[in-house]
């Protein structure tokens, strides 16, 4: 565990699956949901506008700093979304070096034009700074809170993520355990560590050992994917 939390430390400290074409003929699992992306996604036929909205709301690891934005996770969400034959947009809402005060604040320019869904994905920049967890998980939660008071009905997930080992072993279980207690508390879908089998990992991480490069984008999405597909299904077909 040490080992783990040492090598997600130096993944934070500076923080400011190809399919075969297939499409939706390929392997299926038991939601009769296909689990692998085309080359080439088959859109959906309703329009964009039409569409439910799904909103990665987080920083610059959703942002996608240093890869094309097609190649950032949220943009294969949505061609899996497309291969799956879900009628979703998924909007990349990151931004880089941002704190969870910062998406307190930003969020109620997300909520002009209310998602169906959002995923929050924000913190690791506060545990970079040695900030007490419970003036994060109270950001967190005013994000919660404005996104009820906004419409009760937005789906929400929460995204956990680890602090650097080096504030002390107390400091990061509170860090870490920050995450699925708000879940819990909130009724909200609660996703674990984002970069689970990126961080630390050769060829998953650019050149600053921090953000994932396109495969490692690639790993992210899958996890968040095998996360989410089952609550995006049932968002499809409430829409229909």
């Amino acid at each position: 565990m040490e080992s783990r939390l040492v090598t997600h430390g130096l993944m934070l400290i500076a923080l400011a699956g190809c399919g075969n074409g297939a499409g939706t003929q390929g392997r299926r699992d038991a939601d009769g949901i296909p689990d692998t992306v085309s080359a080439e996604p088959v859109r959906p036929s309703a329009p964009a506008s039409l569409r439910p909205s799904v909103v990665f709301f987080g920083t610059s690891l959703t942002a996608g700093l240093g890869v094309d934005p097609d190649q950032a996770y949220p943009a294969i969400i949505q061609r899996k979304a497309d291969s799956a034959g879900l009628q979703l947009l998924i909007e990349n809402r990151g931004n880089s070096g941002e704190t969870s005060a910062g998406a307190l604040t930003r969020i109620d320019w997300i909520l002009r034009a209310p998602p169906a869904f959002i995923v929050i994905e924000t913190g690791a920049n506060d545990g970079l700074r040695g900030q007490d967890p419970d003036s994060t998980r109270a950001n967190i939660q005013g994000i919660i809170d404005k996104i009820r008071a906004r419409d009760s009905t937005i789906g929400i997930a929460i995204v956990g993520m680890e602090a650097m080992p080096n504030l002390g072993r107390r400091y990061v279980e509170r860090f870490r355990e920050m995450y699925p207690e708000l879940a819990r508390a909130n009724g909200a879908l609660f996703i674990p560590f984002l970069l689970d089998g990126v961080a630390g990992e050769e060829g998953l991480n650019q050149g600053d050992g921090i953000h994932p490069t396109p495969k490692g984008h690639e790993k992210v999405a899958e996890n968040i994917w095998r996360a989410l597909r089952v609550t995006l299904v049932t968002l499809d077909r409430s829409a229909r």
